[in-house]
């Protein structure tokens, strides 16, 4: 089965601006391959949107196009054909009537000031370094020191994939690792059981328990609420606006945290308590 593994990492400055390179590369990379299709399409032409086409494409026309290319690692571009691919399957397979679920627009390009930086690892000799549990090897990057023990969280796991972003001012790696398949257990005899998921209340059973949110999560409310009302009065673009917007990120940042551990708990106890589960579908 397979399992994410996210853990913060602590860049040096010039890791830190190689990263950025990187996500600034793939970013390049896809906006690059967008305008083309975009071009061909426009002229009735046919379009091979695959991954594999635009790196076909890619390899034969890096070097006139980008001959600073080399500066990083070819997984970063890989990583933006590889996500550009996805999003115009998406499209055409909406539009099409084969995915369910909202309609999915055309891929925007992606701005350099809104768009998350990103990029990842998927070949190569990535991942965890032997004898070096808090750390990453990052290709073209190196050595990246990270917050916690991450050798301890992926265990004899295999890691099949490495996404490094940057959220909030900081930077984190999700590692896709494969384990082998566990033995399932025996359901506990608790009986069944309904959840009704709100915002005033994180949930509610159908027993009539219901679970409050957090109370850091009430003051984190407020916090989001002036951090907000900061930005707005700020100039737009101007130093004092970018450092408003980082901090509403964090906040942001910090109230998805205090939310998704709140669930975990909750989740944990009714998988132990009871052997059925139902979930409003709000669709």
């Amino acid at each position: 089965m397979y399992e994410a593994v996210k853990v913060a990492l602590d860049p040096t400055p010039r890791q830190e601006r190689l990263l950025e390179g990187h996500a600034g590369a793939a970013r390049f990379a896809y906006n690059l391959m967008l305008a083309r299709i975009q071009s061909q399409l426009a002229r009735g032409e046919k379009a091979d949107w695959t991954m594999y086409a635009q790196r076909r494409w890619w390899n034969e026309w890096k070097n006139e196009i980008a001959p600073w290319w080399a500066e990083y690692s070819k997984e970063a571009y890989n990583s933006a054909f590889e996500s550009l691919a996805a999003a115009l399957k998406n499209h055409f397979d909406s539009k099409a009537g084969r995915r369910k679920g909202k309609r999915m627009g055309w891929p925007r390009f992606k701005s350099k000031r809104r768009s998350m930086l990103r990029f990842a690892y998927t070949t190569g000799s990535f991942g965890l370094i032997g004898g070096d549990p808090k750390a990453l090897k990052l290709p073209r990057i190196g050595r990246v020191h990270c917050m916690e023990n991450i050798a301890r969280r992926v265990g004899a796991a295999k890691v099949v994939r490495m996404s490094v972003g940057r959220r909030a001012g900081r930077w984190y790696a999700s590692l896709t690792v494969e384990r082998e398949d566990k033995p399932v257990p025996c359901p506990p005899k608790g009986g069944s059981v309904g959840v009704d998921l709100g915002v005033k209340t994180l949930a509610a059973l159908s027993d009539g328990t219901v679970f409050d949110n957090p109370r850091l999560l009430k003051r984190a409310h407020r916090k989001l609420g002036k951090a907000q009302k900061t930005l707005s009065r700020r100039n737009e673009g101007s130093n004092r606006w970018k450092e408003a917007e980082l901090h509403l990120q964090r906040v942001h940042t910090h109230i998805a945290s205090q939310r998704r551990d709140g669930l975990n708990k909750l989740t944990t106890m009714l998988t132990k308590t009871y052997s059925h589960i139902s979930i409003e579908d709000l669709n």
